[in-house]
C-alpha cells in the first residue's frame, strides 16, 4: 500500500505504563472486525509493518491472549486492562494499531473499513490488500 504523509505517533494504554511510538500515515485505513474476541473489544484498528512500532516502556506490563488458531496475539496493559495494539492474525508480520491509544493531535482523518471476522477466510479474500499494510516501502 501506498504511504504518503508519514509521521510519527505516540501512544499508549490508560494508565500510561505502556507507551510505544508508530510510524504511519496520518490518515489511516481502519479495519473494523467483527470476530468474537474484536466484538467484544470493539478492536478498531490500523495496520504497520512491525518495524514501524517501538514499545517504548511497559513490555513488563503487557499480557498476551490468544484463541482459536493463536496466530493473533492480543496484548494488554496488566494494570489497566487497555490493548493498545496487537499482532493480527491477517498480519503476523506487523502489528495493529489501535488509533484511540494514539495521543491527540497526530491522526488527520480515519478511512473505516469493515471487516468480517466471522468469515475471516472469505474477508480476507474481499481485502487482497490488507497484507500490504505490513509491508514495508
Amino acid at each position: 500500500m501506498e504511504v504518503s504523509n508519514t509521521i510519527d505517533h505516540y501512544g499508549g494504554c490508560h494508565c500510561g505504563q505502556v507507551r510505544f511510538k508508530v510510524t504511519a500515515p496520518s490518515i489511516v485505513v481502519v479495519f473494523d472486525c467483527n470476530c468474537t474476541v474484536c466484538t467484544k473489544k470493539q478492536n478498531r484498528h490500523f495496520i504497520v509493518p512491525s518495524a514501524n512500532f517501538t514499545l517504548l516502556e511497559g513490555k513488563e506490563q503487557l499480557i498476551t491472549y490468544t484463541f482459536g488458531t493463536h496466530q493473533a496475539k492480543h496484548q494488554f496493559c496488566k494494570t489497566c486492562g487497555v490493548q493498545s495494539f496487537y499482532i493480527p492474525r491477517s498480519n503476523p508480520d506487523g502489528i495493529g494499531i489501535m488509533p484511540h491509544c494514539i495521543d491527540q493531535g497526530t491522526i488527520e482523518n480515519v478511512i473505516l473499513k469493515t471487516f468480517n471476522g466471522q468469515e475471516w477466510e472469505d474477508s480476507m479474500a474481499q481485502f487482497p490488500e490488507i497484507k500490504k499494510f505490513s509491508e514495508l516501502t
